[in-house]
């Protein structure tokens, strides 16, 4: 218990520039004082006192402002940063190296006794503020759960979930849309991994104008060079009006955005 105990000291040190020495994590972060009550009241609590277990977690709640139920299973160099409002139901597991922002709920949806109501996260899980991660599902090892999501189905591995409800993004998608905003000379918000729900529609929509403009240029392009027999008989087929080249407004279009 004390090994896991200081592992959770030394990863606030890690991650957390704001830690200058080790009394600073030991007095100063609720989140280590929340996790510290927790290591104890668990043991109580696999050792079937169950009652003498809660009431210890219940002042940990009341002096760190996190409530972490004794029946949750933590993993080592878990980091809850702030920590604030945090929830972190009986069935819930959180693995190594995750990290819990403040308002973070891990809850349930079931009321089923003696059920997996509320999610596991796998190693390297980071939580953002107020997001909440509701059901008994598997979030993946390296997965990101952006501020304000409202998360209530299984997350893979290395993805991304934003939004309410959440919409998850595949670590390979956003890869791909990074590279062909590359190509299209702009990257407004709407095709980065971190958007919002409203940016996630925007992103579609700048996608398919872009490709609808290359490829209606290459069809006039076509178009003029089938017309040359009748500009020869002296009758011009192809409107003088037609857009022949792409005009894409990058430019306007970030303006639009907001960027």
């Amino acid at each position: 218990m004390f090994q896991r105990i200081r592992s959770y000291a030394q990863v606030i040190r890690e991650r957390d520039p704001a830690a200058r020495s080790a009394w600073d994590v030991l007095f100063s972060y609720p989140g280590f004082h929340a996790l510290v009550f927790h290591r104890i009241a668990h043991a109580l609590w696999q050792r079937g006192w169950r009652w003498l277990a809660r009431w210890l977690s219940n002042w940990g709640r009341f002096f760190t402002g996190i409530e972490i139920h004794p029946g949750a299973v933590i993993g080592r160099r878990v980091f809850i940063d702030h920590g604030m409002g945090v929830v972190i139901g009986e069935t819930a597991e959180v693995g190594d190296d995750c990290t819990i922002y403040q308002g973070v709920t891990l809850g349930g949806t079931s009321l089923a006794k003696g059920a997996k109501r509320h999610p596991t996260l796998g190693r390297g899980v980071i939580v953002g503020a107020n997001s909440q991660v509701l059901g008994g599902f598997t979030v993946g090892d390296g997965a990101k759960i952006g501020s304000g999501a409202v998360v209530t189905k299984a997350v893979p591995a290395g993805a991304t979930a934003v939004g309410n409800p959440a919409r998850i993004i595949a670590e390979g998608d956003a890869a791909r849309r990074e590279a062909a905003a590359a190509r299209m000379g702009f990257s407004a918000y709407g095709v980065t991994q971190s958007d919002d729900p409203l940016s996630q529609a925007l992103r579609g929509l700048i996608d398919g104008t872009a490709s609808q403009e290359h490829q209606i240029a290459l069809l006039w392009n076509a178009v003029e060079k089938l017309a040359e027999c009748a500009r020869v008989q002296g009758a011009d087929c192809v409107p003088q009006d037609a857009a022949r080249q792409e005009s894409f407004e990058a430019k306007r279009l970030n303006e639009l955005v907001g960027e």
